[in-house]
């Protein structure tokens, strides 16, 4: 018997010894599976159930025991009891985590929209996309790289794929759950968004990328130097830790923080501006509270990016989540279908034109696709690069959006190619390089 409990005893000890160590990582696990589940839920339409069997069945992430309310639209979710965490649905801005700076009833701001239906073929309008037939295309060729995406489905995980060739949508595939109509979280493809509002106010002839970042605490120390061209392409100097694994900077403002602008904008300089690339969801956020610098009122910055160019594409489906304080989380949390981040694609394909329009200037798509140094030839301004061949079997002028667990959106200019691929796994998992290779070689 004394053995028995001594034993028990032990097993306590360690058991008590993990969760003090672990108890603050809790709060993020906790945080995430909650935000996630109010979203996929009520954004992304998907039932309570496939949640929890797929985009929450991840390591650690998997540890929390989490419930959706369909009742009042809210979802938490906790760890063995400990941490709950909870998170509500606001009209137009998304799934919110609430803490302690959360007022229950209070009045917000949305955006406000225009979901006019646009009298043109998918992807400059909402009729039925055109039935093509390209005399150039090895339509045999074609469906082997669309079957190439979907080939494995426990590894590859691929979950909808659209292709568009000069303007007309070629193929589009969706698994179970998903259709043309399925608004799909884009992670880190946000970042692109929330660049394209900079893009689109240096076009108005409201802002330059080379004007130093309006930020009054820099202007007495070593920050002073740092300008929105520094921002946008990474190389800030500013300190900044982008680990998912555990309690960071980025797990911190994601899941804890009620002003997702105050993360990076707090931190202190470590190397002079362009010493350093070092990728930052909290410099995006910290963009998108410049971003509402720029306007007089919280109403005009919320409508901002839809009235600029998201509606204006059509791209109705597309929603940009907002935190405590009415922020855009513009380093990860956009929605929007497959179609919809094709039209952006295809917006920046056709270097900012749309029916007629010029949304932001061509020399935008210059801009964003110049490499940053530092950054291997791989990124620009928040958009991702193939300019040293790191996809060697796919041409250099490639531009992309990039989001965590695989979400892309692919240009290729020198292949009039937009291809827009989501799912929970990328490279190596989901061969970019062997798909578009053998996407390409369809076009002749």
């Amino acid at each position: 018997m004394k053995i028995f409990k001594r034993i028990l005893f032990a097993l306590l000890l360690i058991i008590a010894i993990i969760v003090y160590f672990n108890y603050s990582k809790l709060n993020i696990i906790s945080g995430y599976a909650s935000k996630y589940m109010s979203s996929s839920t009520n954004l992304g339409g998907h039932a309570p159930s496939y949640t929890i069997e797929n985009d929450l069945a991840m390591p650690l992430i998997e540890l929390a025991t989490t419930t959706y309310h369909k009742e009042d639209a809210t979802a938490d979710a906790s760890v063995y009891g400990l941490m709950t965490r909870k998170t509500i649905d606001r009209q137009g801005l998304g799934s919110v985590l609430v803490n302690g700076d959360y007022k229950e009833g209070e009045q917000y701001l949305q955006p406000k929209r225009d979901f006019s239906k646009i009298e043109l073929p998918y992807p400059f309008g909402h009729l039925p996309a055109k039935d093509s037939i390209f005399e150039n295309i090895d339509y045999d060729q074609l469906q082997k790289a669309v079957a190439m995406a979907f080939s494995n489905p426990e590894l590859q995980k691929t979950r909808t794929l659209a292709i568009l060739y000069k303007g007309h949508l070629i193929d589009e595939n969706y698994v179970d759950e998903f259709d043309k109509n399925t608004p799909v979280l884009g992670w880190s493809m946000s970042k692109s968004v929330l660049a394209t509002c900079f893009g689109v106010l240096q076009k108005q002839g409201k802002l330059e990328v080379n004007w130093p970042a309006p930020i009054p605490e820099w202007k007495e120390d070593e920050r002073k130097d740092i300008t929105l061209n520094h921002l946008l392409r990474m190389q800030s100097g500013l300190e900044w830790n982008e680990d998912y694994g555990g309690i960071s900077d980025v797990t911190k403002m994601l899941f804890l923080a009620s002003d997702m602008t105050k993360a990076q904008r707090n931190k202190k300089a470590v190397a002079k501006p362009t010493a350093v690339w070092n990728y930052s969801s909290g410099t995006t956020n910290l963009l998108s509270g410049i971003l509402r610098q720029q306007f007089r009122t919280h109403q005009e910055y919320l409508d901002f990016p839809y009235k600029s160019f998201i509606d204006k594409v059509g791209a109705h489906s597309m929603l940009i989540e907002a935190d405590l304080k009415g922020n855009y989380v513009g380093s990860s949390y956009t929605w929007a279908s497959t179609r919809d981040w094709a039209r952006l694609g295809q917006l920046y394909l056709n270097k900012g034109e749309w029916n007629g329009e010029q949304l932001f200037s061509p020399e935008w798509v210059d801009y964003i696709t110049k490499p940053t140094i530092l950054s291997d030839g791989t990124y620009g301004a928040h958009f991702w690069l193939n300019a040293e061949g790191k996809f060697p079997d796919v041409p250099k002028d490639l531009y992309s959006m990039n989001g965590f667990q695989g979400q892309y959106v692919f240009m290729i200019p020198s292949k009039d190619l937009v291809v827009v691929r989501t799912g929970l796994a990328e490279s190596p998992e989901f061969d970019i390089n062997g798909f578009l290779s053998t996407l390409i070689k369809a076009i002749k």
